[in-house]
């Protein structure tokens, strides 16, 4: 060690060894920032994490990082549990058909109420307040997301739940140009100007698909798909799309990481490179994903 370091034992509030395990850190994290510059990330956003002030906090921090080395990451939102306390105020008790959200004329309203406006307009600020840059893309201010009503199946009527069939990727990728987060709730228009509710993993999926990301990232409550679906120490970390259909037939797969893991299939047959499915709860999740060589969710990849 040269003479005029050897008496450093502290650099700021850190000692010498974590100051350089920092820069180690920096150093690892520099060819996955290069490999990513000016690669779009779509994040899905949702679940328990939207409820939670700290882990909410941390996957922000995670998107203006990002966004600060040159991705553009782009967030797209849904916000169930949200919409549920909406609903109880108003008396309105929620109804789910095969896991999606029935939704009649009161209910569309709370939906849009929390979506497209209170949830999408506190994320941006959210972004802002911690020192990003971020617009919120909705009905109030510019819809990017236009489709129809979903009819899955004949004899059942979901109400106003629509699916996504056109993406407006310049006023997406306008945005990103300008070093900016768009945040898009999970909800499309019609032609005739029919607001309809989607479900958050499709809405992701189709951004994805028309922006033709590099990522789409679900943040989930679980680390990723597992051998043994009780036992988080069994993560798979990288599977591609021929190993995760084998394991899907011998039921390796099961119960709901199921449809999740077939919509990241079909996403990746539509021109998405890769899909991960990470634990948005641990602390820092995307960064440690996307900037580490192991990760600490699955990647799923063609």
């Amino acid at each position: 060690m040269p003479d005029s370091i050897k008496n450093v034992d502290h650099i700021g509030d850190f000692t010498l060894e974590e100051a350089i395990s920092k820069a180690n850190t920096l150093i690892e994290a520099m060819g996955w920032i290069r490999q990513f510059r000016g690669k779009t990330t779509v994040i899905k956003l949702g679940g328990s994490i939207l409820d939670d002030p700290q882990e909410l906090m941390h996957i922000l921090l995670d998107v203006i990082f990002m966004e600060s080395v040159g991705m553009k990451p782009v967030l797209v939102h849904g916000g169930g549990k949200a919409i549920n306390r909406e609903l109880a105020e108003s008396g309105i008790a929620p109804n789910f058909v095969r896991g999606r959200r029935v939704t009649d004329l009161p209910t569309l309203a709370a939906v849009e109420k929390v979506l497209a406006g209170e949830l999408n307009v506190f994320l941006t600020q959210e972004i802002e307040r911690l020192g990003g840059r971020a617009m919120n893309l909705s009905f109030q201010t510019t819809n990017v997301l236009f489709g129809q009503k979903l009819v899955d199946r004949p004899d059942e009527d979901l109400g106003f739940v629509g699916e996504v069939t056109r993406v407006d990727r310049n006023v997406i990728e306008g945005l990103s140009y300008t070093d900016q987060v768009p945040v898009i709730p999970s909800m499309c228009e019609g032609d005739d100007g029919q607001h309809y509710n989607v479900n958050a993993d499709t809405a992701a999926m189709a951004v994805a698909q028309a922006l033709g990301a590099d990522k789409l990232v679900f943040l989930s409550d679980v680390n990723g798909v597992r051998r043994d679906k009780d036992d988080p120490d069994t993560i798979i970390h990288s599977l591609s799309s021929a190993e995760a259909r084998e394991l899907i037939s011998s039921g390796v797969i099961n119960s709901g990481m199921i449809p999740k893991v077939e919509a990241c299939l079909e996403t990746l047959g539509r021109g998405v490179k890769k899909v991960h499915i990470i634990d948005g709860r641990l602390r820092h999740s995307l960064l440690l994903e996307i900037f580490t060589t192991k990760g600490v969710g699955t990647e799923i990849h063609p």
